[in-house]
């Protein structure tokens, strides 16, 4: 993160599970300025969680530098696990404090990898309330996982 003014960039997240485990779907929107961008994409047998967790990777993934983020959940198991629980999962060897293997480790091992480049702050929102981004999220994850369909390529009638 070279230099003190580092783009402030919005991350809304939310992930959709039709049947847990089922057909999933993941969304988020990038805010920069002015700037906003959808993605949304599917997977055909997962489980919420994984597409909660997901949706934060792939909208980091988009930036093409290092930036300070904003990531907007409405998972408390996203934010908790990314914020809290990864330092104790990490020191005792990806096992849970039930001593069994963390779930979904792989995910959660790129979301860290991908939260080296940036400067993180993680906020949590109520679902289905008020947060007009998260709404459109779940939306959009929800359209993805019923339809299983992608925002890319650019025609998003592709399967996944």
């Amino acid at each position: 993160m070279r230099g003190s003014r580092l783009k402030h960039v919005q991350l809304i997240t939310d992930g959709a599970c039709s049947g847990n485990p089922g057909k999933g779907g993941w969304a988020c929107i990038l805010r920069f300025g002015e700037y906003k961008r959808e993605i949304f994409g599917c997977a055909p047998h997962t489980t919420n969680n994984r597409m909660e967790i997901t949706a934060a990777i792939e909208g980091l993934k988009r930036l093409k530098e290092s930036c300070s983020v904003e990531i907007i959940t409405d998972s408390e198991y996203l934010k908790n696990g990314i914020t809290q629980w990864i330092t104790a999962w990490k020191r005792n060897g990806w096992k849970s404090a039930g001593k069994k293997p963390v779930k979904n480790q792989d995910l959660w091992m790129a979301l860290e990898q991908l939260t080296t480049t940036h400067r993180t702050q993680w906020s949590w929102t109520k679902g289905h309330a008020s947060h007009e981004d998260n709404n459109r999220c779940d939306e959009l994850a929800t359209r993805a996982a019923r339809e299983q369909i992608s925002s890319e390529p650019e025609s998003a009638k592709l399967l996944c």
